[in-house]
């Protein structure tokens, strides 16, 4: 396997009233293609904020954060926004759907960004919502689904451009545990079927036992456990 996601001497901080707060210091990590990892640490260990910095939400202090070749540090603004749209799939704790628009409609957002034509954007919409399992709610708004449903829908919404790799922050937080497990159980098969290379934060041991492996973050330190 390839490694798809090189972490070097990375460290960011916050500036507060003149104060630096460091939140990440002097991390090395390296993710191969395919991989399904987890970010496990304390509130507050930072591991939000390496999530962020490998899907170029935000950018380094220090350091270097290279994805499938391309140093995303080093990219301005207009070019990182063209970067992310392309190669990475979001999906976050709060779901995150526009209530006004259906599950289709949702789910098309990434795509309007792209040259595909309308017919196009479906045949890839409805793709990806029958691999979430839900075909049959494809003209549901999100207040007609449940939590899972919801999630369901964000996870179509994010694979739905086929990113170079999927960021999951908290996925399962906002779940009852039936809702969770099903949500668990589609990005692993995301991973395993789909060969999709998933980066997930979670403070949920169950749900780090689905990964392929577990990195714990402590005090902006990175602590690698065996595979």
């Amino acid at each position: 396997m390839s490694v798809i996601i090189q972490v070097k001497n990375l460290a960011k901080s916050y500036w507060r009233n003149k104060i630096e707060i460091p939140v990440l210091q002097d991390i090395d990590l390296e993710v191969e293609e395919g991989e399904f990892l987890t970010l496990m640490g304390p509130s507050g260990s930072g591991k939000t904020t390496l999530l962020n910095l490998i899907a170029g939400i935000d950018k380094p202090s220090s350091g270097d954060v290279l994805v499938n070749g391309t140093d995303i540090g080093k990219l301005g603004e207009s070019l990182l926004a063209k970067w992310r749209s392309s190669n990475v799939g979001f999906v976050f704790q709060f779901y995150n759907l526009i209530p006004v628009l259906t599950a289709y409609e949702n789910v098309e957002l990434p795509l309007l960004l792209t040259k595909l034509s309308r017919s196009e954007r479906k045949k890839h919409v409805e793709m990806a919502l029958n691999i979430v399992g839900l075909g049959d709610r494809i003209h549901h708004y999100p207040k007609q689904l449940s939590g899972g449903q919801e999630q369901r829908v964000a996870i179509a919404r994010a694979i739905v451009t086929d990113p170079v790799i999927l960021v999951a922050d908290e996925p399962t937080g906002d779940l009852d545990k039936t809702s969770a497990d099903e949500i668990l159980t589609l990005m692993e098969r995301l991973n395993k079927e789909f060969k999709k290379t998933i980066v997930m934060v979670t403070h949920d041991p169950h749900a780090a036992e689905r990964a392929t492996r577990v990195v714990h973050l402590d005090k902006g330190d990175l602590v690698v456990e065996p595979s």
